[in-house]
């Protein structure tokens, strides 16, 4: 992501007109590339902010009508971002200091020396520029959440998109720990995108994948020569990818000689091809993940503590879904949406307890396996909506609301039995798992469930379930 070549602009609010305009003078001298606008009322201000983008506002304290300080706090509701400087004379610096604290940036005193107006101006300057990228990053973020890149609302993910945010925009090594199928690539490609390198190639290459006699070509490249069957020169990712982001997913298992040579990479910024008696300066940003606990790893001396260290600059860390059950009603109406449009069917909608019963299952697989099961659904519904038949026919392979007549003929049981049914199964596999995980604890399993002791004992009662069997 780049600002450069956004052209900032300052709006100056002063009723002395030939004041505003000497001012004007002075800053488009020494900040050519300002958009420079006036005002000379505090009406006309809020007027200019409603039709036009200001990133930063010299406003006269004292002026007839609205004075600075009533337009501060309008000006503030209106961009919150705004970097206000209030223009005040030596006897009302008091005034200015209570501006400051109620959300101005800074201010400045009349007569206005040159050199003040400057360096006040140029350090708006880097806020506004700072507030922009913020504001830009915010807005590129939501709109993958939109998109179905980051589905969720949960505290955990909220979290998540602060930390991708924050560590987009440095240069920095970057390690993304998750388990399996929470979306390590899917982060490492948004760090990418958020980022300046956003232009550039982005490249991931699954490690464990590639036999490791060939990682190591595959990530440095060869000479023509080095090995039988190099009959030309070939670039690898890293070269490839120069200007760009590298991912290389399950860092853990690489060997010890692709990690030595990686380290190389990350120290000096150089690469030496398969080969090669000479090393390549290459210019490559490494975000590496992984589901492993490398300090295990360190400590079974399977992995190198410096190339840890190296990786391990900035970390970002992908909650499992088990830690953000309330996006999991989102994530399946996504899917949902998602595997129509794949097979080409009309949308279609899903029954609130089949949520609840998504809600409650131990997804050890996180998203990529919701992401299946909820396309078994799509599958499987021959209708316009997912119920728990739908459901019951995925897990099970058969279907509750179908059963055997007396003549040998196929029909369906009222809905409401077969409901019945469909819950009632659900409901004791539910309780048979909440009380296996706390060892027939029923204080604890009411807590865990948030059913109350006395929900939970009538629910064993109702399925003639005892709770001293899983002690």
């Amino acid at each position: 992501m780049e600002l450069s070549g956004v052209k900032l602009t300052i709006l100056l609010v002063d009723d002395e007109r030939d004041f505003a305009r000497g001012l004007q003078r002075l800053i488009v001298r020494k900040f050519p590339d300002f958009e420079v606008l006036l005002a000379h009322t505090g009406e006309a201000a809020l007027d200019v902010l409603k039709s036009t983008h200001v990133d930063i506002m010299l406003t006269d304290m004292l002026m007839p009508g609205m004075t600075g300080m009533d337009l501060l706090p309008l000006a503030l509701e209106q961009r919150p971002d705004l970097s206000m400087v209030m223009l005040t004379a030596h006897g009302t610096i008091e005034l200015a200091v209570q501006a400051v604290k109620q959300g101005a940036y800074d201010f400045l005193t009349k007569p206005v020396e040159p050199a003040e107006l400057f360096r006040v101006v140029a350090k708006s300057q880097e806020r506004a520029t700072l507030m922009n990228e913020n504001r830009l990053l915010k807005e590129q973020v939501r709109s993958f959440s939109t998109s179905g890149e980051l589905i969720g609302e949960s505290p955990a993910m909220q979290q998540l998109k602060l930390s991708i945010q924050a560590v987009a925009h440095s240069d920095y090594t970057v390690l993304v720990r998750g388990e399996s199928g929470t979306g390590k690539e899917m982060v490492a490609r948004m760090i990418h995108q958020l980022s300046p390198r956003t232009k550039k190639n982005f490249l991931s290459i699954n490690c464990p994948a590639i036999p490791e006699q060939l990682l190591e070509s595959e990530l440095f490249g060869y000479v023509k020569g080095a090995f039988t069957g190099a009959d030309k020169d070939h670039k690898g990712l890293f070269a490839t990818t120069d200007g760009g982001t590298l991912h290389l997913d399950e860092i853990g298992d690489i060997s010890f000689k692709v990690q030595t040579k990686l380290l190389r990479v990350l120290q000096e910024g150089e690469i030496r091809p398969v080969g090669a008696n000479h090393n390549e300066q290459v210019d490559v940003r490494v975000v590496a993940s992984t589901n492993q606990e490398l300090e295990k790893r360190i400590q079974d001396k399977a992995f190198r503590e410096d190339l840890y260290y190296r990786l391990n600059v900035l970390t970002v860390t992908i909650p499992p879904l088990r830690e953000r059950v309330t996006d999991i009603p989102l994530l399946t109406h996504h899917f949902l949406r998602q595997s129509c449009n794949e097979m080409g069917l009309a949308e279609k909608g899903i029954e609130s307890d089949v949520l609840t019963y998504l809600s409650t299952k131990q997804w050890h697989g996180n998203v990529r396996e919701l992401q299946n099961y909820v396309r078994r659904l799509t599958v499987f519904c021959s209708g316009n909506t997912v119920d728990m038949s739908v459901v019951r026919l995925v897990d099970t392979g058969t279907s509750s609301t179908v059963v055997a007549t007396e003549s040998g003929l196929s029909g369906f049981v009222q809905y409401k039995e077969a409901k019945s049914t469909v819950i009632d199964e659900f409901t004791q596999a539910y309780v048979s798992d909440l009380l296996k995980s706390t060892r027939g604890n029923i204080s604890e399993a009411a807590r865990v469930s948030g059913l109350s002791r006395v929900a939970l004992q009538k629910i064993l009662a109702r399925l003639m379930m005892d709770a001293a069997t899983f002690r």
